[in-house]
């Protein structure tokens, strides 16, 4: 996000526990049997841990993960672990301190390595660090992202750069593609493939023939919307069936309607099946008439 970015959502806006765990079990009821937790930064969130404990209190418990800056993870990583989540992707860039300083606007890199020795201690795996390439920031820094995390017994997953950022700068023709980032691993390591991906958004590949592992997921040059098994909720309680869908459907306001318990479950479950029958088959990210969603990643969940 942009360093004055202001744009919060009003504390009412947001879903409850009890409304987010009510949602949540219409979903499970309909079939979903993972969930993610994300954000925006989901540590922020002051209930998180008993969001955890009671998600995995409902009937027929999904698998349970979090994607997260790590800022936090120093604290939380036991009482999450000891809640029942199970896997943790953390999010990390660059390794260069001052590099760290610019892109987030906070000199904290400390405490995201902290934050991976305490998920690693917590018993939290597999360990994922989600890296973004960006050109005239950390274009260069693909190869030693890779040492690093296998020195460390962590998977590395690159991320092709989404037109989802809050300022709008996004340019195609500017971004760092998985084939240029296969490239640049390509003059240290031999990258084996590993199998098809089916429904899983990264291309994963033995490095050097060894159990070291590294993903690129090309979300824009080689888009797997055909795959794709997902569906998002905001945390103001909107079902979006894509990243980059311009729709949503509102379960907030269902939750918080005069209809009784019962007839809200149904509403909900109706919900999510009228919103995953008009997921559109790709997202057009390469369609000269695609639209940038108003939402940026931070308002959508990544």
């Amino acid at each position: 996000m942009p360093h004055d970015f202001a744009s919060w959502l009003p504390h009412q806006d947001l879903l409850t526990t009890n409304e987010l765990i009510a949602v949540i079990e219409a979903a499970v009821s309909q079939g979903i049997d993972e969930i993610r937790l994300t954000g925006g930064e989901p540590l922020l969130r002051p209930d998180i841990v008993e969001i955890v404990r009671r998600i995995n209190t409902i009937t027929n418990p999904p698998r349970l993960s979090m994607t997260t800056n790590g800022l936090a993870l120093a604290r939380l990583a036991g009482p999450l672990a000891d809640a029942g989540l199970s896997r943790i992707n953390i999010s990390l860039d660059t390794l260069d301190r001052q590099r760290f300083k610019t892109l987030t606007f906070r000199d904290r890199i400390d405490d995201v390595f902290a934050g991976i020795d305490a998920a690693r201690a917590a018993g939290l795996k597999p360990l994922k660090i989600n890296s973004v390439l960006m050109p005239g920031v950390n274009e260069d820094e693909a190869v030693a992202l890779l040492k690093w995390a296998m020195a460390a017994g962590l998977n590395l997953r690159f991320i092709e750069q989404m037109p989802l950022d809050a300022g709008g700068t996004w340019s195609r023709s500017r971004m760092i593609t998985a084939d240029a980032i296969h490239h640049q691993l390509s003059q240290e390591f031999v990258l084996t493939p590993i199998q098809e991906r089916g429904s899983s958004p990264a291309e994963e590949f033995y490095v050097d023939g060894g159990a070291a592992i590294v993903g690129i997921i090309p979300s824009v040059s080689k888009p797997f919307c055909a795959a794709c098994d997902r569906v998002r909720l905001t945390s103001d309680g909107q079902i979006r069936a894509c990243l980059f869908s311009m729709t949503e459907t509102d379960t907030r306001a269902i939750l918080r309607s005069d209809l009784s318990d019962e007839h809200k479950r149904a509403a909900l479950v109706k919900a999510f099946a009228s919103t995953i029958a008009a997921k559109l088959p790709g997202h057009g990210i390469n369609d000269p008439s695609f639209i940038q969603p108003i939402r940026p990643m931070s308002a959508i969940g990544g």
